[in-house]
């Protein structure tokens, strides 16, 4: 950063031209965000200028839409259809999703004619489908071309497209018969026939298949790209890898925040505003702490256990963060198998019994190490016994209510991420107090 700030500052164009070319897309988009901040408008494009266009292009595409939309402003028609030119069509689509309209217009009108009537195509397809993240921009061969041909075909157009890796065998209707490696087709005879060496038991999704669907095929099948078919059954694009790693962690990221109860947002934290922040919070906060006014009544209802036994009053957090944390690993590992398909919703009962197994063991565990610590702190044997009791039952309750949420929302096709943390602490904790209560009425009064 220093070096490139001095460079910038001595005019050694150059210079700054040699060290930038030499580093990866991903960090010099990284370093220029950064320079964003600490140097004036004209000497950042002189930066981002010194790229050739190839660079320029992949920088382009590492950038925040924030980033993205500054540039696009800044710089000129020219060098704006130059960087479109070298954006793949996928890229091209996410870029425009991000933009506000009189950027749009102005990218648009530096597109070449036939990627726009592409473009317009892309853009019809739902956000979350296989069609919103595909490019169709891949290589496709004829069963009867020869390895040589086909080659030669690579060589040819293999510069334009996003991935030439994979292969895929076409008929004249464009229908898919099958995909061929680029290694089998570097390593076979020159005249063998591309029918004899393409796999025909291709994995292949649809154009409105969910979007998060398709990115676990590519860790079912450890994919580096997947092939998207019409409802006709023709081929028009493809997934490739780093897309549907994209995929993965915008999905990571709103279950994150749902489990947080947040309402899920689009931008980067920075680039949301103040308000935005509080608005995606207040809701589930306001409902959570109504939600809390039911453990309220129960302490309330329970008020002349309290006048008999006060110490009583001194487990109550202890307890109810005990059976809140219990809730939350189970829903926690739930969550996560039902995201990776580790768990489907016939596994229901396996689950609960796995889970009730767990919470008897750690059930009688926490029952012990805290019965031996009351006995020695206060000298009282049925005090012990009955927050023994107290914890094997709100463990087990809250780790079977942790596991069944999940399920129980997926099975109503809702997000079981509304069902993580904060719903469900807010659910045992009335529980754990009502336990509570109960056992020490029953043994100690």
């Amino acid at each position: 950063m220093e070096k490139i700030k001095k460079l910038l500052e001595e005019k050694k164009i150059n210079e700054l031209k040699n060290i930038l070319n030499e580093l990866k897309s991903a960090d010099i988009s990284a370093i220029i965000e950064e320079l964003d901040e600490e140097i004036d408008k004209e000497k950042l494009l002189i930066v981002f200028r010194v790229l050739s266009q190839e660079k320029a292009g992949e920088v382009f595409s590492y950038f925040s839409s924030d980033m993205q939309e500054k540039l696009i402003k800044d710089l000129t028609d020219r060098e704006l259809k130059r960087v479109i030119d070298e954006l793949y069509m996928d890229d091209t689509v996410d870029l425009l999703e991000e933009m506000p309209a009189n950027v749009v217009e102005r990218v648009l009108k530096n597109v070449k004619p036939e990627d726009r009537i592409i473009i317009n195509e892309l853009l019809k397809y739902p956000e979350d489908s296989a069609g919103s993240i595909m490019t169709t921009e891949f290589v496709h061969l004829k069963e009867n071309m020869t390895v040589i041909q086909a080659l030669e075909r690579i060589r040819k157009i293999g510069l334009e497209k996003e991935t030439i890796y994979y292969c895929y065998v076409l008929t004249d209707e464009r229908k898919l018969i099958g995909i061929v490696d680029l290694k089998k087709l570097v390593i076979k005879e020159n005249e063998e026939l591309i029918r004899n060496l393409m796999e025909t038991n291709v994995i292949k999704v649809t154009t409105l298949e969910d979007k998060e669907n398709v990115a676990k095929a590519f860790g079912k099948y450890d994919l580096l790209a997947l092939p998207v078919v019409d409802n006709k059954d023709k081929m028009v694009g493809i997934v490739t890898v780093d897309d549907a790693m994209d995929v993965m962690q915008d999905e990571a990221t709103e279950d994150v925040e749902k489990m947080a109860a947040m309402s899920p947002k689009e931008d980067t934290y920075f680039a949301t505003s103040v308000f935005k922040h509080a608005k995606n919070r207040i809701l589930w906060l306001l409902l959570l702490m109504l939600s809390a006014t039911i453990t309220g009544n129960i302490i309330n209802k329970y008020e002349n256990a309290f006048a008999v036994i006060p110490l009583l009053v001194a487990f109550i957090p202890m307890i109810m963060d005990t059976g809140g944390n219990c809730g939350s690993q189970s829903a926690t590992l739930i969550i996560r198998g039902l995201a990776t398909d580790e768990i489907k919703l016939k596994d229901i009962y396996k689950v609960i019994w796995k889970e009730f197994r767990v919470s008897i063991i750690v059930g009688i565990i926490l029952a012990v190490v805290n019965g031996i610590s009351i006995i020695i702190q206060y000298k009282d044997i049925m005090l012990a016994v009955t927050l023994g009791i107290t914890f094997i039952i709100t463990v087990i309750l809250s780790k079977l209510i942790g596991c069944i949420l999940p399920l129980l929302a997926k099975k109503l096709k809702l997000d079981p991420a509304l069902m993580a943390a904060p719903l469900i602490t807010t659910i045992v904790d009335a529980c754990s107090i009502l336990v509570y209560f109960n056992v020490a009425t029953l043994i100690m009064l």
